[in-house]
């Protein structure tokens, strides 16, 4: 027998964690499709309908569409478990499966933080172009989203210009919503025109479209159309519900998970019976009502293991995840925000989950916060650092070069240092590790805020954002101004019916 008793049998050689055993990511999952076949959902779209009860759904009198098991698990077995995010030039930039982690922004706001002011005001379409050249120049956000909707611009295609506003000011990927079909159609006719054509954007797509069910288990016309539409263009589609755990679901965590990964099977399954292996996202924002204020949590505890639990769930699937991380319930960027960020940073990464948004929000999702975008980035970059764990070969070991130097003896003058101390390390560039002499004299004494503004600012008076080719841009330009003309022949029509 060994002299050398290990203090427990199980071993974890990871810097991921499990919330959930194997066992119980099948349980959820498999209550999942029971809810799919024994209670059914209400889709508000005729085809999407037609499409289910074609392949075996039954529809009942009261409108309830119930989807069989066994249909559920062929379309969950044909969707792909990953999916290759391109960037505006075709170059591969994510890489979604099993535990790789990619973060951005979130998307909708309705207030946005003023970078300048701090005044809580609404967006505007140049929040948009500042939130792409923020992305574009920090180093740990791996696409874009537009952090508000601009209320500067025609309402009813706000949408189209916050994408817009994006494709002008980065070449990074990006995800991005719309309020119906005719909205989607022109964002693709941009990507298109981005990518060469509708065939290279289908081969290479560099944006996502997104789309919500209503929890519980209500699939709108325009969500459930809008996973239609991008199975039937052959582009990625991110469909995945904002649920309430104790308004919109159980309260039990576990019963929520089960109803929100149900209403994501059901857009799975529609876009596999229109196209097999149409990439396809599942996952969310997942979180709870505070009984105390009502208000939606973006920083509690639970949100982040119900974050974890998804994201296993789904990894359990086979089927690349939606995380959630980097905001909170703190209206302003203080020890809070950044206490409830890096929870939701690190759950997200040791959980696995793929696409992680809602960086950069605060109010707990009400108000979009370039601050807290650039102070989410630092704690990334901390994180993916974390996420590296430790190499262990014969050269990281180093008993060779501890032989040399010897007891009482240093390392600063080793070769082997100098070769790999920056690798090894992550050095900040907005937390402070002076000394407190240097801090009070270099930094003026500065806080995190002060120096996350100062980064800030000089992003946005500072970064080169790459520009579109003159013909590009005219012809975006162009189908612009036609959405603008569409919707100004509508008005005039209204005004006229009136």
């Amino acid at each position: 027998m060994s002299k050398y008793v290990r203090a427990r049998n199980n071993v974890n050689a990871s810097v991921y964690f499990q919330s959930l055993t194997d066992d119980e990511c099948r349980e959820i999952y498999l209550a999942a499709l029971e809810v799919l076949e024994r209670t059914g959902v209400k889709l508000f779209s005729e085809e999407a309908r037609s499409i289910l009860k074609e392949a075996g759904g039954y529809e009942e009198e009261d409108g309830l569409i119930k989807i069989p098991i066994g249909l559920c698990q062929w379309a969950v077995d044909a969707a792909p478990s990953k999916i290759v995010l391109y960037d505006q030039e075709g170059n591969p930039a994510l890489d979604l499966h099993d535990n790789n982690t990619y973060y951005g922004p979130g998307p909708t706001n309705t207030y946005h933080r003023d970078p300048y002011t701090g005044e809580r005001r609404r967006p505007v379409v140049q929040d948009n172009r500042n939130a792409a050249k923020v992305c574009d120049a920090l180093e740990y956000i791996d696409y874009v989203m537009d952090l508000g909707t601009p209320t500067d611009v025609t309402d009813n295609i706000a949408d189209i210009h916050a994408f817009k506003a994006m494709i002008e000011n980065t070449n990074m990927p990006i995800v991005h919503w719309g309020f119906d079909i005719e909205q989607y159609e022109d964002m693709i006719d941009m990507a298109a025109v981005i990518a060469g054509s509708l065939e290279e954007l289908q081969k290479k797509p560099f944006f996502f479209l997104y789309s919500e069910p209503t929890s519980p288990l209500l699939h709108s016309r325009e969500a459930i159309e809008k996973v239609i539409l991008a199975a039937r263009k052959k582009i990625p589609i991110v469909y995945t519900p904002c649920v309430i755990s104790g308004a919109t679901t159980p309260a039990t965590l576990a019963g929520t998970l089960v109803q929100g990964i149900a209403e994501s099977i059901a857009g799975i399954t529609l876009a596999q019976l229109i196209r097999r292996g149409q990439p396809i996202i599942m996952g969310g924002v997942y979180g709870i009502m505070d009984m105390n204020t009502t208000i939606y949590s973006y920083g509690s505890p639970e949100f982040n293991a119900l974050q974890a639990g998804v994201a296993q769930v789904s990894t359990h699937m086979g089927i690349p995840v939606f995380g959630t991380a980097g905001c909170t319930d703190s209206h302003t960027i203080d020890e809070q925000a950044a206490a409830e960020a890096a929870m939701s940073i690190l759950t997200a990464a040791q959980s696995g989950a793929n696409l992680v948004h809602d960086c950069g929000y605060i109010s707990s999702g009400q108000c979009g916060s370039l601050e807290q975008l650039v102070m989410d980035d630092e704690i990334i970059g901390m994180v993916k650092r974390i996420m590296r764990g430790i190499e262990v070969t014969d050269e990281t070991l180093a008993v060779n070069v501890v032989k040399e130097v010897g007891p009482g003896g240093h390392f600063l003058g080793e070769d082997h240092t100098m070769e790999h101390f920056k690798e090894q390390t992550w050095f900040p560039t907005l937390m402070n590790r002076m000394r407190h002499d240097g801090w009070k004299t270099k930094a003026d004494g500065s806080r995190m805020a002060d120096r996350i503004k100062e980064k800030l600012h000089d992003i946005l008076e500072n970064h080169e954002t790459p520009k579109l080719p003159e013909d590009k841009q005219q012809a975006i330009d162009e189908i612009m101004e036609q959405a603008e003309s569409r919707e100004a022949e509508r008005d005039k029509k209204k005004k006229e019916d009136k």
